[in-house]
Protein backbone atom coordinates (compact mmCIF):
# COMPACT_ATOMS: atom_id res chain seq x y z
CA UNK A 1 0.00 0.00 0.00
CA UNK A 2 1.29 3.09 -1.28
CA UNK A 3 2.00 6.11 1.35
CA UNK A 4 -0.61 9.03 1.83
CA UNK A 5 0.69 11.86 -0.46
CA UNK A 6 0.74 15.37 1.71
CA UNK A 7 -0.97 18.46 0.99
CA UNK A 8 2.49 19.99 0.36
CA UNK A 9 3.37 17.46 -2.10
CA UNK A 10 -0.09 17.35 -3.91
CA UNK A 11 0.47 20.94 -4.15
CA UNK A 12 -1.27 23.79 -7.08
CA UNK A 13 -2.11 22.08 -10.12
CA UNK A 14 -0.29 24.39 -12.89
CA UNK A 15 -1.12 22.18 -15.97
CA UNK A 16 -0.04 18.60 -17.71
CA UNK A 17 3.21 18.25 -19.09
CA UNK A 18 5.84 15.47 -20.23
CA UNK A 19 2.75 13.25 -19.57
CA UNK A 20 2.88 13.75 -16.42
CA UNK A 21 0.33 16.56 -13.80
CA UNK A 22 3.11 19.15 -12.63
CA UNK A 23 2.12 21.21 -9.77
CA UNK A 24 3.67 23.57 -7.47
CA UNK A 25 4.91 21.99 -4.33
CA UNK A 26 3.68 24.49 -1.08
CA UNK A 27 6.89 23.55 0.98
CA UNK A 28 8.65 24.93 -2.00
CA UNK A 29 6.54 27.78 -2.95
CA UNK A 30 8.45 30.26 -0.38
CA UNK A 31 11.37 29.61 -2.72
CA UNK A 32 9.99 32.37 -5.25
CA UNK A 33 8.95 32.32 -9.04
CA UNK A 34 8.67 33.73 -11.92
CA UNK A 35 6.17 33.69 -14.67
CA UNK A 36 7.27 35.28 -18.12
CA UNK A 37 6.03 35.82 -21.11
CA UNK A 38 5.31 37.87 -24.18
CA UNK A 39 1.77 39.98 -24.28
CA UNK A 40 -1.37 37.92 -25.01
CA UNK A 41 0.56 34.36 -24.09
CA UNK A 42 -1.17 33.33 -20.95
CA UNK A 43 0.66 35.02 -17.92
CA UNK A 44 -2.40 36.52 -16.00
CA UNK A 45 -4.25 33.37 -16.97
CA UNK A 46 -1.02 31.40 -15.14
CA UNK A 47 -1.12 34.12 -12.41
CA UNK A 48 -4.63 33.15 -11.73
CA UNK A 49 -4.55 29.79 -11.78
CA UNK A 50 -1.47 30.08 -9.14
CA UNK A 51 -3.47 32.25 -6.61
CA UNK A 52 -6.23 30.36 -6.67
CA UNK A 53 -4.70 27.46 -6.17
CA UNK A 54 -2.70 29.16 -3.17
CA UNK A 55 -5.72 30.38 -1.69
CA UNK A 56 -7.51 26.75 -1.78
CA UNK A 57 -4.69 25.55 0.37
CA UNK A 58 -5.27 27.78 2.43
CA UNK A 59 -2.60 30.29 1.46
CA UNK A 60 -3.30 34.30 1.29
CA UNK A 61 -2.12 35.57 -1.54
CA UNK A 62 -1.40 39.87 -2.95
CA UNK A 63 -1.55 40.66 -6.26
CA UNK A 64 -1.31 43.44 -8.64
CA UNK A 65 -3.94 43.61 -11.09
CA UNK A 66 -2.42 45.89 -13.71
CA UNK A 67 -5.07 45.07 -16.63
CA UNK A 68 -8.47 44.23 -14.65
CA UNK A 69 -8.79 40.54 -15.77
CA UNK A 70 -7.29 39.13 -12.47
CA UNK A 71 -10.21 40.29 -10.80
CA UNK A 72 -12.52 37.55 -12.26
CA UNK A 73 -10.93 35.45 -9.36
CA UNK A 74 -13.51 36.39 -7.62
CA UNK A 75 -16.24 35.17 -9.66
CA UNK A 76 -17.40 31.54 -10.39
CA UNK A 77 -16.28 30.37 -13.91
CA UNK A 78 -18.43 29.59 -16.58
CA UNK A 79 -16.10 27.47 -18.97
CA UNK A 80 -16.59 27.16 -22.63
CA UNK A 81 -16.41 24.24 -24.97
CA UNK A 82 -12.75 24.80 -25.37
CA UNK A 83 -11.89 24.85 -21.42
CA UNK A 84 -13.80 21.77 -20.93
CA UNK A 85 -11.95 20.17 -23.62
CA UNK A 86 -8.87 20.79 -22.00
CA UNK A 87 -9.68 19.76 -18.91
CA UNK A 88 -11.16 16.59 -20.08
CA UNK A 89 -7.46 16.17 -21.72
CA UNK A 90 -6.24 16.31 -18.44
CA UNK A 91 -8.65 13.72 -16.62
CA UNK A 92 -9.54 17.24 -14.28
CA UNK A 93 -13.13 17.92 -12.98
CA UNK A 94 -13.36 21.56 -13.54
CA UNK A 95 -16.13 23.19 -10.92
CA UNK A 96 -17.18 26.61 -11.01
CA UNK A 97 -16.01 28.26 -7.85
CA UNK A 98 -14.41 31.66 -6.87
CA UNK A 99 -11.98 32.27 -4.16
CA UNK A 100 -12.22 34.69 -1.41
CA UNK A 101 -11.52 38.16 -2.73
CA UNK A 102 -10.69 41.96 -0.74
CA UNK A 103 -10.29 44.62 -3.61
CA UNK A 104 -7.52 47.36 -2.40
CA UNK A 105 -6.68 50.71 -4.54
CA UNK A 106 -3.84 53.17 -3.52
CA UNK A 107 -7.09 55.74 -4.65
CA UNK A 108 -9.75 54.35 -3.06
CA UNK A 109 -12.12 53.70 -5.83
CA UNK A 110 -12.01 50.54 -6.89
CA UNK A 111 -11.14 49.01 -3.57
CA UNK A 112 -10.22 49.50 -0.15
CA UNK A 113 -7.70 52.45 0.30
CA UNK A 114 -4.14 51.53 1.14
CA UNK A 115 -2.27 54.23 3.22
CA UNK A 116 1.25 54.15 5.12
CA UNK A 117 2.57 56.95 6.94
CA UNK A 118 5.40 59.03 5.73
CA UNK A 119 7.73 57.94 8.17
CA UNK A 120 7.03 54.24 7.45
CA UNK A 121 8.24 54.80 3.58
CA UNK A 122 11.00 56.88 4.73
CA UNK A 123 13.60 58.85 2.77
CA UNK A 124 14.90 55.91 1.08
CA UNK A 125 12.07 54.90 -0.92
CA UNK A 126 10.44 58.41 -0.86
CA UNK A 127 13.60 59.72 -2.92
CA UNK A 128 12.99 56.85 -5.28
CA UNK A 129 9.28 58.07 -5.94
CA UNK A 130 10.32 61.32 -6.71
CA UNK A 131 13.49 60.39 -8.24
CA UNK A 132 15.26 62.59 -6.55
CA UNK A 133 19.26 63.16 -6.58
CA UNK A 134 21.81 62.21 -4.16
CA UNK A 135 22.58 65.79 -2.66
CA UNK A 136 18.46 66.24 -2.81
CA UNK A 137 18.11 62.97 -1.09
CA UNK A 138 20.72 63.69 1.63
CA UNK A 139 18.73 66.94 2.62
CA UNK A 140 15.28 64.62 2.95
CA UNK A 141 17.46 62.55 5.18
CA UNK A 142 18.10 65.40 7.19
CA UNK A 143 14.43 66.42 7.50
CA UNK A 144 13.27 63.52 8.72
CA UNK A 145 16.22 62.96 11.56
CA UNK A 146 15.00 67.03 12.36
CA UNK A 147 11.44 65.95 12.39
CA UNK A 148 12.62 62.87 14.97
CA UNK A 149 14.68 65.51 17.27
CA UNK A 150 11.65 67.98 17.02
CA UNK A 151 9.25 65.05 17.57
CA UNK A 152 7.27 66.12 14.82
CA UNK A 153 4.75 62.97 13.27
CA UNK A 154 5.43 62.43 9.88
CA UNK A 155 1.70 61.19 8.60
CA UNK A 156 1.22 62.72 5.58
CA UNK A 157 2.78 64.51 2.64
CA UNK A 158 1.51 68.25 3.91
CA UNK A 159 3.58 67.26 7.18
CA UNK A 160 6.79 66.71 4.98
CA UNK A 161 5.57 69.67 3.48
CA UNK A 162 5.91 71.47 6.81
CA UNK A 163 8.92 70.15 7.79
CA UNK A 164 10.63 71.32 4.95
CA UNK A 165 9.81 74.23 5.54
CA UNK A 166 10.76 74.34 8.94
CA UNK A 167 13.91 73.17 7.99
CA UNK A 168 14.39 76.05 4.94
CA UNK A 169 13.39 78.32 8.02
CA UNK A 170 16.37 77.19 10.10
CA UNK A 171 18.81 76.25 7.88
CA UNK A 172 21.45 78.04 8.76
CA UNK A 173 21.57 76.44 12.28
CA UNK A 174 20.70 72.64 10.76
CA UNK A 175 23.54 73.05 8.18
CA UNK A 176 26.01 73.23 10.75
CA UNK A 177 25.01 70.17 12.77
CA UNK A 178 24.24 68.03 9.55
CA UNK A 179 26.13 70.39 6.57
CA UNK A 180 25.05 72.51 4.09
CA UNK A 181 21.33 72.23 3.61
CA UNK A 182 20.61 73.99 0.51
CA UNK A 183 17.41 76.02 0.11
CA UNK A 184 17.71 75.38 -3.66
CA UNK A 185 17.32 71.81 -2.80
CA UNK A 186 13.90 71.96 -0.35
CA UNK A 187 12.79 73.84 -2.82
CA UNK A 188 13.23 71.38 -5.70
CA UNK A 189 11.71 68.56 -3.07
CA UNK A 190 8.71 70.49 -2.38
CA UNK A 191 8.03 71.14 -5.92
CA UNK A 192 8.51 67.41 -6.49
CA UNK A 193 6.02 66.22 -3.79
CA UNK A 194 3.31 68.82 -4.99
CA UNK A 195 4.03 67.11 -8.64
CA UNK A 196 3.64 64.06 -6.34
CA UNK A 197 0.16 65.16 -5.06
CA UNK A 198 -1.06 65.73 -8.59
CA UNK A 199 -0.58 62.53 -9.73
CA UNK A 200 -2.97 61.58 -7.08
CA UNK A 201 -0.63 59.90 -4.32
CA UNK A 202 -1.52 62.20 -1.66
CA UNK A 203 -4.05 59.72 -0.57
CA UNK A 204 -1.36 56.99 0.10
CA UNK A 205 0.30 58.80 3.11
CA UNK A 206 -1.75 59.06 5.79
CA UNK A 207 -4.18 57.24 8.85
CA UNK A 208 -5.50 54.74 9.02
CA UNK A 209 -1.90 52.83 8.01
CA UNK A 210 -2.16 49.22 6.54
CA UNK A 211 -1.80 47.22 8.74
CA UNK A 212 -0.25 43.70 7.18
CA UNK A 213 -2.11 41.16 9.44
CA UNK A 214 -5.68 42.11 6.84
CA UNK A 215 -3.76 41.13 4.06
CA UNK A 216 -3.12 37.44 5.43
CA UNK A 217 -6.24 36.28 6.47
CA UNK A 218 -7.93 33.35 5.88
CA UNK A 219 -11.97 32.77 5.27
CA UNK A 220 -14.19 30.52 7.75
CA UNK A 221 -13.46 27.51 5.39
CA UNK A 222 -9.77 27.84 5.80
CA UNK A 223 -9.09 29.39 2.52
CA UNK A 224 -7.04 32.31 2.22
CA UNK A 225 -8.21 35.41 0.97
CA UNK A 226 -6.58 36.89 -2.63
CA UNK A 227 -5.77 40.41 -2.27
CA UNK A 228 -6.70 42.15 -5.36
CA UNK A 229 -5.17 45.78 -6.06
CA UNK A 230 -6.59 47.79 -8.42
CA UNK A 231 -3.59 48.95 -10.58
CA UNK A 232 -4.65 49.96 -14.30
CA UNK A 233 -4.56 53.38 -12.97
CA UNK A 234 -1.54 53.14 -10.55
CA UNK A 235 0.38 51.89 -13.24
CA UNK A 236 0.21 54.83 -14.88
CA UNK A 237 2.76 56.51 -12.10
CA UNK A 238 5.13 53.81 -12.44
CA UNK A 239 7.84 54.86 -10.12
CA UNK A 240 4.95 55.33 -7.34
CA UNK A 241 3.99 51.61 -8.23
CA UNK A 242 6.98 49.96 -8.13
CA UNK A 243 7.86 51.94 -4.75
CA UNK A 244 4.80 51.13 -2.84
CA UNK A 245 5.34 47.28 -3.68
CA UNK A 246 8.91 47.57 -2.59
CA UNK A 247 7.60 49.39 0.48
CA UNK A 248 5.00 46.73 1.17
CA UNK A 249 7.59 43.49 0.58
CA UNK A 250 10.27 45.60 3.29
CA UNK A 251 6.93 45.99 5.62
CA UNK A 252 6.67 41.99 5.61
CA UNK A 253 10.12 41.35 5.97
CA UNK A 254 10.60 43.85 8.72
CA UNK A 255 7.83 42.55 10.66
CA UNK A 256 7.53 39.11 9.99
CA UNK A 257 9.21 36.42 12.58
CA UNK A 258 11.54 34.24 11.15
CA UNK A 259 9.50 30.29 10.25
CA UNK A 260 12.13 28.64 8.02
CA UNK A 261 10.64 26.59 5.67
CA UNK A 262 7.43 25.83 6.72
CA UNK A 263 4.43 23.41 5.28
CA UNK A 264 3.17 26.40 3.25
CA UNK A 265 3.89 29.94 2.81
CA UNK A 266 2.15 32.61 5.14
CA UNK A 267 1.40 34.97 1.96
CA UNK A 268 2.36 34.61 -1.67
CA UNK A 269 3.34 37.81 -2.97
CA UNK A 270 2.61 38.48 -6.78
CA UNK A 271 4.92 41.63 -8.73
CA UNK A 272 3.23 42.21 -11.92
CA UNK A 273 5.06 44.27 -14.54
CA UNK A 274 8.17 43.34 -12.44
CA UNK A 275 10.43 45.46 -14.57
CA UNK A 276 9.16 48.53 -13.73
CA UNK A 277 11.06 47.82 -10.27
CA UNK A 278 14.37 47.76 -11.16
CA UNK A 279 14.34 50.05 -13.78
CA UNK A 280 16.83 53.15 -13.59
CA UNK A 281 17.15 51.77 -10.11
CA UNK A 282 20.74 52.98 -8.22
CA UNK A 283 23.01 49.69 -7.32
CA UNK A 284 22.41 50.59 -3.66
CA UNK A 285 18.59 49.90 -4.20
CA UNK A 286 19.30 46.67 -6.33
CA UNK A 287 21.49 45.27 -3.44
CA UNK A 288 18.51 45.79 -0.89
CA UNK A 289 15.94 44.29 -3.21
CA UNK A 290 18.27 41.59 -3.68
CA UNK A 291 18.95 41.20 0.36
CA UNK A 292 15.06 41.18 1.36
CA UNK A 293 14.50 38.46 -1.60
CA UNK A 294 16.87 36.48 -0.54
CA UNK A 295 15.67 36.26 3.03
CA UNK A 296 12.11 36.87 2.79
CA UNK A 297 11.26 33.33 1.97
CA UNK A 298 12.32 32.69 6.02
CA UNK A 299 9.75 34.77 6.96
CA UNK A 300 7.03 32.29 4.90
CA UNK A 301 6.59 34.96 2.14
CA UNK A 302 7.05 33.50 -1.62
CA UNK A 303 7.73 36.25 -4.20
CA UNK A 304 6.37 35.78 -7.94
CA UNK A 305 7.48 38.50 -10.54
CA UNK A 306 5.40 38.71 -13.85
CA UNK A 307 7.08 39.78 -16.63
CA UNK A 308 7.65 39.84 -19.89
CA UNK A 309 11.16 38.48 -20.23
CA UNK A 310 13.20 37.02 -17.68
CA UNK A 311 16.18 39.63 -18.68
CA UNK A 312 13.91 42.16 -17.48
CA UNK A 313 15.09 40.80 -14.04
CA UNK A 314 18.86 41.41 -12.77
CA UNK A 315 20.32 38.47 -12.76
CA UNK A 316 21.46 38.46 -8.66
CA UNK A 317 17.54 38.30 -7.73
CA UNK A 318 16.36 36.07 -10.67
CA UNK A 319 19.10 33.24 -9.67
CA UNK A 320 17.03 32.92 -6.55
CA UNK A 321 13.37 32.01 -8.07
CA UNK A 322 13.26 28.56 -8.21
CA UNK A 323 9.53 27.82 -9.32
CA UNK A 324 9.32 28.99 -13.33
CA UNK A 325 7.17 29.51 -15.81
CA UNK A 326 7.86 30.48 -19.00
CA UNK A 327 5.34 31.34 -21.75
CA UNK A 328 6.07 32.25 -25.33
CA UNK A 329 8.87 34.77 -26.72
CA UNK A 330 9.02 36.20 -29.61
CA UNK A 331 12.99 37.00 -30.94
CA UNK A 332 12.52 39.51 -33.86
CA UNK A 333 15.47 41.90 -33.01
CA UNK A 334 19.04 41.10 -31.55
CA UNK A 335 17.38 42.39 -27.99
CA UNK A 336 14.96 39.91 -28.32
CA UNK A 337 17.11 37.01 -29.19
CA UNK A 338 19.55 38.10 -26.02
CA UNK A 339 16.34 37.91 -23.96
CA UNK A 340 15.26 34.31 -25.24
CA UNK A 341 18.96 32.93 -24.68
CA UNK A 342 18.76 33.78 -21.32
CA UNK A 343 15.30 32.68 -20.26
CA UNK A 344 15.98 28.90 -22.32
CA UNK A 345 19.73 29.09 -20.20
CA UNK A 346 17.87 29.73 -16.77
CA UNK A 347 15.88 26.15 -17.22
CA UNK A 348 17.36 22.71 -16.79
CA UNK A 349 17.82 21.10 -20.39
CA UNK A 350 15.00 18.20 -21.43
CA UNK A 351 17.25 16.40 -24.18
CA UNK A 352 13.76 15.36 -25.89
CA UNK A 353 13.56 19.17 -27.09
CA UNK A 354 15.70 22.29 -27.53
CA UNK A 355 14.60 24.77 -25.29
CA UNK A 356 14.91 28.32 -26.84
CA UNK A 357 13.03 26.31 -30.41
CA UNK A 358 10.60 25.43 -27.73
CA UNK A 359 10.05 28.59 -25.99
CA UNK A 360 9.55 30.11 -29.92
CA UNK A 361 6.92 27.52 -30.77
CA UNK A 362 4.38 27.84 -27.36
CA UNK A 363 0.58 28.82 -28.37
CA UNK A 364 -1.57 30.59 -25.94
CA UNK A 365 -2.19 28.57 -22.56
CA UNK A 366 1.30 26.29 -23.16
CA UNK A 367 4.37 27.39 -21.08
CA UNK A 368 7.57 25.79 -20.48
CA UNK A 369 7.51 24.92 -16.76
CA UNK A 370 9.79 23.88 -14.11
CA UNK A 371 9.16 23.72 -10.34
CA UNK A 372 11.19 22.81 -7.56
CA UNK A 373 11.30 19.07 -6.13
CA UNK A 374 11.30 17.87 -2.73
CA UNK A 375 14.75 18.36 -1.99
CA UNK A 376 14.18 21.94 -3.50
CA UNK A 377 16.13 21.59 -6.50
CA UNK A 378 14.66 22.65 -10.39
CA UNK A 379 13.10 19.57 -12.04
CA UNK A 380 13.64 18.77 -15.94
CA UNK A 381 11.98 21.80 -17.81
CA UNK A 382 8.57 20.37 -19.63
CA UNK A 383 6.17 21.55 -22.68
CA UNK A 384 2.99 22.24 -20.42
CA UNK A 385 -0.38 23.13 -21.46
CA UNK A 386 -1.42 25.04 -18.29
CA UNK A 387 -4.62 23.40 -16.62
CA UNK A 388 -8.30 26.07 -17.08
CA UNK A 389 -9.24 27.92 -14.42
CA UNK A 390 -11.91 27.15 -11.88
CA UNK A 391 -12.95 31.01 -11.35
CA UNK A 392 -14.34 33.66 -14.40
CA UNK A 393 -11.55 34.40 -17.29
CA UNK A 394 -12.31 37.90 -17.44
CA UNK A 395 -12.44 40.79 -15.33
CA UNK A 396 -15.63 41.28 -12.35
CA UNK A 397 -18.22 43.85 -12.97
CA UNK A 398 -17.88 47.31 -11.10
CA UNK A 399 -21.40 46.22 -9.55
CA UNK A 400 -19.68 42.40 -8.57
CA UNK A 401 -17.18 44.72 -7.57
CA UNK A 402 -19.23 46.75 -4.96
CA UNK A 403 -21.12 43.87 -4.22
CA UNK A 404 -18.21 41.92 -2.83
CA UNK A 405 -17.17 45.14 -1.07
CA UNK A 406 -20.08 45.18 0.86
CA UNK A 407 -19.32 41.79 2.86
CA UNK A 408 -15.18 42.36 3.00
CA UNK A 409 -13.82 41.56 6.20
CA UNK A 410 -12.01 45.04 6.15
CA UNK A 411 -15.62 47.19 5.52
CA UNK A 412 -15.20 50.64 7.42
CA UNK A 413 -11.33 49.90 8.83
CA UNK A 414 -9.77 51.98 6.09
CA UNK A 415 -12.62 54.22 3.64
CA UNK A 416 -12.46 56.78 6.35
CA UNK A 417 -9.05 59.21 6.15
CA UNK A 418 -7.75 59.79 9.79
CA UNK A 419 -6.14 62.96 10.42
CA UNK A 420 -4.79 63.73 13.46
CA UNK A 421 -2.22 66.15 14.98
CA UNK A 422 0.95 65.61 13.39
CA UNK A 423 4.24 67.75 12.51
CA UNK A 424 1.76 70.70 10.28
CA UNK A 425 -0.53 71.34 13.28
CA UNK A 426 2.10 70.97 15.56
CA UNK A 427 4.27 73.39 13.48
CA UNK A 428 1.24 75.73 12.97
CA UNK A 429 0.69 76.09 16.54
CA UNK A 430 4.69 77.11 17.15
CA UNK A 431 4.14 79.88 14.57
CA UNK A 432 0.75 81.29 15.90
CA UNK A 433 2.45 81.15 19.60
CA UNK A 434 5.54 83.00 18.33
CA UNK A 435 3.29 86.04 16.83
CA UNK A 436 0.98 86.17 19.73
CA UNK A 437 2.37 89.05 22.05
CA UNK A 438 3.67 88.18 25.37
CA UNK A 439 1.45 88.34 28.29
CA UNK A 440 2.97 90.80 31.15
CA UNK A 441 3.36 89.43 34.42
CA UNK A 442 0.57 89.97 37.62
CA UNK A 443 1.85 92.02 39.70
CA UNK A 444 3.70 90.56 42.67
CA UNK A 445 4.22 87.30 40.41
CA UNK A 446 8.25 86.94 38.67
CA UNK A 447 8.59 86.58 35.60
CA UNK A 448 8.70 83.30 33.57
CA UNK A 449 11.82 81.75 32.51
CA UNK A 450 12.65 81.15 29.15
CA UNK A 451 11.78 77.79 27.56
CA UNK A 452 15.22 75.77 27.54
CA UNK A 453 14.69 74.43 23.64
CA UNK A 454 12.30 75.11 20.58
CA UNK A 455 10.30 71.28 21.33
CA UNK A 456 9.56 72.79 24.82
CA UNK A 457 8.87 76.24 23.77
CA UNK A 458 4.93 77.14 23.18
CA UNK A 459 2.12 79.81 23.79
CA UNK A 460 -0.77 80.40 26.62
CA UNK A 461 -0.89 79.36 30.07
CA UNK A 462 1.37 77.56 31.59
CA UNK A 463 -1.19 75.62 33.70
CA UNK A 464 -2.56 72.82 32.66
CA UNK A 465 -4.94 69.78 34.03
CA UNK A 466 -3.80 66.39 34.06
CA UNK A 467 -5.47 65.28 30.60
CA UNK A 468 -3.74 67.80 28.96
CA UNK A 469 -0.34 67.04 30.47
CA UNK A 470 -1.21 63.62 29.86
CA UNK A 471 -2.32 64.01 25.78
CA UNK A 472 1.13 66.75 25.49
CA UNK A 473 3.50 64.27 26.95
CA UNK A 474 2.10 61.06 25.05
CA UNK A 475 2.24 63.23 21.88
CA UNK A 476 5.95 64.10 22.74
CA UNK A 477 7.30 60.33 23.45
CA UNK A 478 5.09 59.20 20.88
CA UNK A 479 6.83 61.74 18.37
CA UNK A 480 10.11 60.75 19.28
CA UNK A 481 9.85 56.76 19.79
CA UNK A 482 8.61 57.32 16.38
CA UNK A 483 11.46 58.90 15.17
CA UNK A 484 13.87 56.45 16.99
CA UNK A 485 12.11 53.27 16.44
CA UNK A 486 10.84 52.83 13.18
CA UNK A 487 12.93 51.96 10.15
CA UNK A 488 13.56 54.85 8.03
CA UNK A 489 14.82 53.51 5.18
CA UNK A 490 12.59 50.46 4.77
CA UNK A 491 15.09 48.49 3.70
CA UNK A 492 17.19 50.10 5.85
CA UNK A 493 17.02 47.73 8.78
CA UNK A 494 19.01 45.30 6.64
CA UNK A 495 22.28 47.57 7.27
CA UNK A 496 22.24 46.22 10.75
CA UNK A 497 22.04 42.16 9.34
Amino acid sequence: MGRTITEAEAGVLVGLGGGERLALRLDRANRHGLVAGATGTGKTVTLQILAQGLSDAGVPVFAADVKGDLSGVAMAGSPNEKLLARAAKMDLDLPSLAAPTVFWDLFGEQGHPIRATVSEVGPLLLSRMLELNDVQEGVLTVAFRVADEEGLLLLDLKDLQAVLGFVSENAADISARYGAVAKTSLAAIRRKLLVLEDQGAAGFFGEPALALSDLMRVDGSGRGHVNILAADRLINSPRLYATFLLWLLSELFEELPEVGDPEKPRLAFFFDEAHLLFRDAPRGLLEKVEQVVRLIRSKGVGVYFVTQNPADIPDSVLGQLGNRIQHALRAYTPADQKGLRAAAQSFRTNPDFDTAEAIQGLGVGEALVSLLDEKGAPCVVQKTLIRPPASRLGPATPAERDALMAQSPVRGLYDKTLDRESAHEMLQRRAQAAAAPARPPARGASAPSAPTSRRSSGGGSNRQGLGEAFTKSVLRTVGSQIGREIVRGVLGGLRRR
